[in-house]
């Protein structure tokens, strides 16, 4: 074989790679699924620096067969309520900030009066979600993302589990686990399980988000890790699955959603929003911020700023 046929079959191999990458970015792009997440209104935040992504979890079962329900522990329950809230700020500089909305904060909610946060959602969708927290933050939200329990459990199934390190025992029928302490691999039923129980904890829904923040961190570093996105056998089950699973604003593509993974590689500052008091309002316990200290935390963040560390909980 000449040195020119070995070029020609190297160039053709290149151009069949490029080809194949170019119809796999279209095929993956054309299976996003769209929502409508913003919306400009009267005293809507400016741009600031920095990318601000508003992430929810929400309790859909759709795409769960009843088999799979029972299996997940998930409930029959239908509709769809967020389960989870997080703001990820990714700086033009420097490391992200992964930020928990705590679900039952009191917030006040346009056209609604004063209520719990995800009731935002259950009100008016992504869009009304969305305006609530860029009024209580005062931050403009350039993305939006939402997945549901399905999607959850196909997307770390498809990078192979993740290993999180269980802080003590938890025996929970209703979501599924039997987990000793001490660090382990979970599949995505397992940790499905392990980020909705509500069996840990003083006041279990903080001790919830910080295992969500975790466990967020903990799927994005790994589905962006090399070991991952050079092998096709991960790489392309992955991509397929985000694409099915997520919901995003149009503005976001393949791209952006690359760009969070790669920005979270090296581990995030992950905090939530500082509390001030848990009062019962209209029968419901809810979460009061502590205004002075979310202020700078969302100041900072607007500043495109490293956050004090004072305003910073666990």
């Amino acid at each position: 074989m000449t040195g020119r046929t070995v070029v020609r079959i190297v160039v053709v191999l290149l151009v069949l790679l490029l080809v194949a990458a170019v119809a796999g970015y279209f095929l993956i792009s054309a299976r996003l699924h769209s929502v409508e997440a913003t919306t400009d209104y009267d005293g809507r935040s400016a741009e600031t620096p920095g990318e601000d992504w508003l992430l929810v979890g929400s309790d859909s079962r759709a795409g769960l067969t009843a088999a799979q329900r029972r299996k997940l522990a998930t409930g029959k329950a239908v509709g769809k309520r967020t389960d989870t809230m997080m703001l990820l700020h990714i700086p033009e500089d420097g490391r992200p900030t992964l930020v928990s909305l705590p679900r039952d904060s009191y917030v006040p909610i346009d056209g609604h009066g004063s209520g719990k946060l995800n009731a935002a959602y259950a009100f008016g969708g992504p869009k009304l979600l969305t305006k609530t927290v860029e009024r209580v933050t005062g931050i403009r939200i350039d993305h939006y993302m939402e997945i549901g329990f399905g999607g959850f459990v196909g997307i770390v199934d498809a990078i192979g589990g993740v290993n999180i390190c269980v802080k003590q025992d938890i025996n929970d029928h209703k979501a599924g686990i039997n987990l000793k302490k001490g660090c382990q691999d979970m599949d995505g039923g397992t940790a499905l399980g392990y980020v909705r129980t509500r069996k840990t904890g003083a006041i279990p829904d903080f001790d919830r988000t910080q295992r969500q923040r975790e466990f967020f961190s903990a799927v994005v570093q790994k589905a962006a890790s090399p070991g991952t996105l050079l092998n096709p056998f991960t790489s392309v089950p992955l991509a397929l699955n985000a694409a099915d699973s997520v919901a995003v604003d149009p503005g976001t593509g393949l791209f952006d959603l690359l760009s969070v993974g790669l920005a979270m590689r090296g581990g995030p500052v992950t905090t939530a929003v500082p509390i001030g008091s848990l009062p019962t309002i209209g029968g419901q316990a809810v979460v009061k911020w502590d205004t002075q200290k979310a202020l700078r935390l969302f100041e900072a963040l607007a500043a495109d700023k490293q956050v004090p560390k004072d305003v910073i909980t666990k």
